[in-house]
């Protein structure tokens, strides 16, 4: 019997919920590298999930912190969909996914972690990604280490 080893997830599942914030806090400590802040615009950044569904799982925000699509300004929604459209082709360029899920989840009943401060979910997928593990003993493979990820992603992102 192989035993599969996560354990940076009991972080998540037992951690103290951080007060305020958590998007808003990274932007403030300027600690990219440590907090996995890939790019910052002048109206939203991108930032990998320290909690992810699989290996390259992205969130893109707006910079100021908004509950809802309806408060956001028209350049930040431009810019927004910019960051978008950025991580899509980063990811194709570092890790070769065969298609994407790109979604929000906006409120607790829809299932937001973050609930006062709006962001995509930007999660890349593979064909045969989904096979027996998580359906039947709710266990997730992750392949390769947040920080490996992030290197990759990270010298590759000021390309065109």
């Amino acid at each position: 019997m192989e035993v599969l080893w996560a354990p940076w997830r009991m972080t998540y599942i037992t951690g103290d919920r951080e007060q305020g914030c958590p998007l808003c806090s990274l932007l403030k400590e300027k600690e990219d590298k440590g907090n996995l802040v890939l790019y910052r615009s002048s109206r939203s950044f991108l930032v990998m999930n320290r909690f992810p569904y699989t290996n390259g799982h992205l969130m893109a925000s707006p910079s100021r912190h908004v509950a809802s699509l309806d408060e956001l300004e028209e350049g930040e929604m431009v810019d927004l969909m910019a960051l978008l459209k950025k991580s899509t082709h980063l990811l194709k360029k570092a890790l070769n996914p065969d298609g994407f899920n790109v979604g929000m989840n906006i409120g607790r009943v829809a299932g937001a972690g973050i609930e006062g401060h709006i962001h995509f979910h930007i999660v890349p997928r593979w064909n045969g990604d989904t096979n027996f593990m998580p359906v039947l003993f709710e266990t997730k493979v992750m392949p390769e280490y947040l920080e490996k990820t992030y290197e990759k992603l990270i010298s590759l992102i000021e390309e065109p």
